[in-house]
């Protein structure tokens, strides 16, 4: 099949790329270490429950549906600039 000016195994190349992205964000994300026990951005008391569940937390729940709303709305934009992104 032809694929204009793009290599053998270009499409796949661009999704590893991907994914690879998407993993190490995640990745990042994690925090390490013990949790707080008040949000670094509002100073809330974080619950001993959340503490448990979620290792290294740093948030108050508030803070953190915040948080993830602003990176996924961050995360809909193509930025490698793929042919495909800038035909729709």
């Amino acid at each position: 099949m032809a694929t204009g000016w793009a290599g053998d195994g270009a499409v796949q190349d661009q999704i590893d790329a991907t994914v690879s992205d998407a993993v190490e964000r995640a990745r990042r994300q994690l925090h390490k270490g013990p949790g707080l026990t008040h949000c670094e951005e509002c100073d809330a008391p974080i619950p001993a429950a959340r503490r448990k569940a979620v290792p290294g937390v740093r948030l108050c729940v508030a803070c953190q549906q915040a948080h993830d709303r602003a990176a996924h709305d961050a995360a809909l934009y193509n930025r490698r600039g793929s042919k495909d992104s800038q035909l729709r």
